[in-house]
């Protein structure tokens, strides 16, 4: 009877142990949640203020007020640059003679009326780069196809390709669209010269015809001429009206948009994404790897050993997957609207560290066993909120997105429809 009455003993002292251990982390976690309480009544005066300032034309909102035993400040600043570093810059040449419609083409495709902001920046003497703050695109329009000396304008397009042939892929043309207007039924010259050119130099080629109404087997005539070209897309820019009274609704704009997706490198899809304003899918298929590449991340917090501190591990991966959905949405964001979401998020994250999440973190502090059940219990909570905070991020802002045909929402819209979406789902 020996063995049995060590072993009852063992098992009793186990026990006890783990039961003072429990009452300890019990009694400590009281106190945590007590100051947790405290923490997100702060966070929330503070998101009145933020909001009041967010109204307010160019107001930066301080985060100092921002709770917490970590730089909320430095976390907004790393999640900033990581978003816009991971977006990256898209580079897109439209070539096309006088009067085939590419500023129309360009401002019916892209956010901020890209051809009407100005002449752009003079790359050659045919060539001009346009660009917009806030939208990581870059048009490089090329003019004078229909010139006679157009062999001095390809010289000098071959130069700008090649100066932009850097290790910094941002730099690439990552694509060309080439415009033949359907009006003149035919394709110069010139036209054919340039395709070639561009496929030498391995920058994908889609041939636009615009003023797209009327086919008449031309698009299969430029398939023929161009058989370089990845694809010939018909476009109809704008809604166009025939002296019958006719109306002709815009077409092509979204076969032409998911075309470039799939062509452009994978490092420039979300910056293409972001400055489109066509293709609502476009920009929330990206958001969704975005909160994939989270969630994976998140799970890996809840198999931190150290009990309860997934929730300081856990706001710097929310912080960064909104930021970079906010990007790749194409958003302006900036420090005072990274700092309003931050304060909803940390009060999000605070009010759901109750339930499971106090028994997960709870068996931590069981040895080895503890730690393992634990960490996989802590680990589904964590990929739970985070995946819950980013898919709803992103149904809110495409909400917005399609409300307001494409164009970007003001900050305050999102703001306000992120938390009222918030509160629907907790009730």
């Amino acid at each position: 009877m020996l063995v049995p009455v060590n072993a009852w003993w063992i098992g009793c002292t186990v026990l006890s142990l783990l039961f003072v251990a429990g009452a300890v982390a019990i009694f400590s976690r009281k106190k945590e949640v007590s100051k947790l309480k405290g923490e997100t009544l702060a966070v929330q005066k503070t998101n009145q203020k933020n909001r009041e300032q967010l109204a307010e034309p160019n107001t930066i909102i301080s985060t100092t007020d921002i709770p917490g035993n970590f730089n909320v400040q430095n976390i907004i600043n790393k999640a900033y640059e990581e978003a816009l570093r991971e977006r990256g810059h898209a580079n897109i040449l439209i070539a096309g003679g006088t009067g085939v419609g590419k500023s129309t083409l360009i401002n019916a495709v892209f956010q901020g009326d890209f051809a009407t902001t100005g002449q752009g920046r003079p790359v050659t003497q045919n060539t001009r780069e346009i660009k917009k703050p806030g939208i990581p695109l870059s048009i490089f329009d090329t003019r004078g196809l229909e010139m006679a000396n157009f062999n001095e304008t390809f010289k000098a397009l071959r130069q700008c390709i090649s100066s932009r042939k850097t290790t910094d892929p941002n730099q690439h043309i990552h694509v060309a669209w080439v415009c033949i207007s359907e009006e003149s039924r035919r394709v110069e010259s010139a036209v054919e010269q340039l395709v070639q050119i561009l496929h030498e130099y391995n920058i994908p080629v889609i041939v636009v015809i615009t003023k797209a109404i009327s086919d008449r087997d031309f698009k299969n005539k430029v398939l023929d001429i161009l058989p370089s070209a990845l694809n010939v897309i018909r476009v109809n820019s704008i809604a166009t009206k025939l002296d019958n009274g006719t109306l002709i609704e815009p077409s092509g704009l979204k076969e032409l948009v998911d075309l470039t997706m799939q062509v452009i490198p994978e490092g420039q899809k979300s910056a293409f994404a972001a400055s489109q304003k066509v293709d609502l899918e476009q920009k929330k298929n990206r958001c969704h790897k975005i909160v994939a590449g989270a969630t994976t991340l998140a799970a890996g917090v809840g198999f931190s050993p150290v009990p309860f501190s997934d929730y300081v591990l856990l706001v710097p991966i929310q912080v960064g997957m909104l930021a970079g959905i906010s990007a790749t949405f194409g958003l302006s964001i900036d420090e005072g609207f990274l700092s309003t979401i931050v304060a909803s998020t940390i009060t999000g994250t605070i009010g759901t560290v109750t339930g499971k999440t106090i028994a997960a973190n709870l068996l931590k502090f069981v040895p080895v066993i503890g730690s393992t059940a634990g960490g996989l219990m802590q680990a589904s909570v964590a990929v739970a909120i985070t995946t819950a905070f980013g898919e709803s991020y992103i149904a809110t802002l495409a909400a917005l997105f399609g409300n307001n045909n494409g164009k970007p929402p003001t900050n305050q819209e999102v703001l306000e429809a992120f938390q009222k979406r918030n509160q629907s789902t907790q009730h």
